[in-house]
């Protein structure tokens, strides 16, 4: 899981950027239109969509948007169909690396995609090839100040959370895919904020990389991040903190 948890911090520094650009909004819209698509308007009966919503708020996505992606996703309003894609590959140092996205033309997006994984020295593998690897889990992220470690501890784990560690200025709380809603609920109903919530794929094992290798797979990753079709990138790497410290000094 470090690798994620690294990669995670990194994302959460970037989105910042992107929020600034607008860049994110485009993402998160396409998010709330899928989920209202495939799975109705309702977001206390779409677990999918109370997700992406929250997600927008965080982003503070006005209202006037969200309700707007919905109403695409359910047919109220005219707009482009988009579908789940999900790309499977290699970086380097022999990492594994899966990628999802939502697209409107899968045959450009497939090509774009093994592109950047050919342009940063990975390539695009078979469907399953690396997904077996990993595991789905719920991350859910809350700001150090909003409350006393051992008393968030104590509450996650009566809600059903796997696990609770400190990442960069963040708790990290991992719960199965079945208790992710109930945890991020009682999570919400104590008056904490939630930085994030969501459903994500957790490596099973990491591998090391360093030197150049570390640095042409978090470029490749950043550049998988930063194509307007992709949602998320996994990957199973594992990066010194020393390491990605002089990595981000460098940048």
């Amino acid at each position: 899981m470090s690798g994620h948890s690294k990669w995670s911090t990194i994302k959460r520094k970037k989105a910042k950027t992107d929020a600034q650009r607008g860049k994110i909004f485009t993402k998160l819209i396409k998010e709330i239109t899928v989920a209202a698509r495939q799975g109705g308007g309702d977001e206390m009966a779409n677990p999918a969509l109370r997700t992406a919503i929250a997600n927008a708020k965080t982003a503070n996505m006005p209202s006037v948007n969200i309700e707007r992606a919905i109403k695409k996703g359910t047919g109220e309003l005219p707009g482009v169909v988009y579908e789940d894609a999900t790309y499977e590959g290699y970086g380097p140092g022999g990492t594994a690396l899966l990628v999802e996205a939502l697209t409107d033309n899968k045959n450009r997006t497939v090509a774009e995609i093994r592109h950047i994984l050919s342009k940063h020295n990975g390539n695009l593998g078979e469907s399953g090839c690396v997904s077996w690897m990993f595991d789905k889990k719920g991350v859910i992220l809350v700001n150090l100040e909003e409350i006393d470690e051992d008393a968030l501890l104590e509450l996650v784990l009566e809600a059903g959370a796997d696990d609770m560690k400190i990442e960069d200025e963040s708790y990290e709380i991992v719960t199965s895919q079945a208790n992710f809603e109930s945890v991020r609920q009682a999570i919400e109903e104590n008056n904490i904020k939630i930085e994030s919530a969501e459903i994500s794929m957790h490596p099973q094992n990491t591998v090391n990389v360093s030197g150049k290798d570390a640095e042409q797979l978090l470029k490749l990753i950043e550049a998988l991040e930063d194509h307007d079709d992709v949602n998320d990138v996994y990957s199973n790497f594992d990066i010194d903190a020393d390491v990605l410290k002089e990595m981000e000094q460098d940048s």
